[in-house]
């Protein structure tokens, strides 16, 4: 499978198959297609993994789309101004997303529910309790808000994250929240209560611009005039 992401703040990934080649998306993640391939829709692992996906923010239902012939093209376009990252993972190599992260990936690439171990960080870390791990072997592309600072944390080091930035990270990692501290900060620093914190060793992928976040900053003016 050969793959190739175009695009600047909308970007979309291209993806060319071999017969025999499978792709998998959640309900409607394809944008457009060649010739030469079939469509299945499932719950891609029964019921059970079905609902876990759909607690980490995915479709109970994903569509894989199978080559027919040699060089089938099938694309997956970014439903939000950002990045599509790309991963292809060793067999048993995982990563852990925010929700609706997941854009497509090959059909050997497992995707299932990851929760949070420590419920402070779930409730109160800004990326939710529930959230998607993804494990391979095979190639993965995620959707990340705006755009992507890569930074790769050592053993025992930390980043602290305001709400909701966090995209991705390794398995490895590890995730808590701590308090701000002072009064002071927290009534008028803007920062709220709470800060998310990494523990290396691992990889952590944070974005620019979370979708929250700017839902937050166009709310006073799509509501309802008096």
């Amino acid at each position: 499978m050969e793959a190739r992401i175009s695009g600047d703040s909308l970007p979309v990934v291209t993806c060319k198959l071999n017969k025999g080649e499978s792709m998998i998306t959640e309900n409607g993640g394809m944008s457009w297609m060649t010739e030469g391939l079939t469509m299945e829709t499932s719950t891609n692992g029964g019921v059970l993994k079905g609902l876990g996906r759909a607690l980490s923010g995915e479709s109970m239902f994903m569509n894989t789309y199978t080559a027919d012939v040699d060089g089938a093209e099938i694309a997956f376009a970014s439903s939000f101004p950002g990045r599509i990252l790309e991963f292809d993972l060793r067999q048993g190599e995982t990563i852990i997303a925010q929700k609706k992260a997941f854009l497509c990936s090959e059909k050997s690439v497992k995707l299932s529910t990851h929760f949070q171990k420590k419920l402070g960080a779930g409730l109160f870390g800004g990326e939710g309790f529930i959230m998607q791990k993804i494990e391979g072997p095979g190639k993965v592309f995620l959707e990340i808000d705006g755009d992507i600072v890569e930074k790769t944390l050592g053993p025992g080091e930390k980043l602290k994250v305001d709400n909701g930035y966090v995209a991705a990270y390794d398995e490895l990692v590890k995730m808590d929240i701590e308090t701000v501290k002072g009064v002071k900060n927290i009534l008028l620093g803007g920062e709220g209560l709470f800060l998310t914190t990494l523990t290396g060793p691992g990889k952590v992928y944070l974005q620019s611009m979370p979708v929250s976040n700017l839902a937050g900053l166009i709310a006073p003016f799509v509501g309802p005039k008096n």
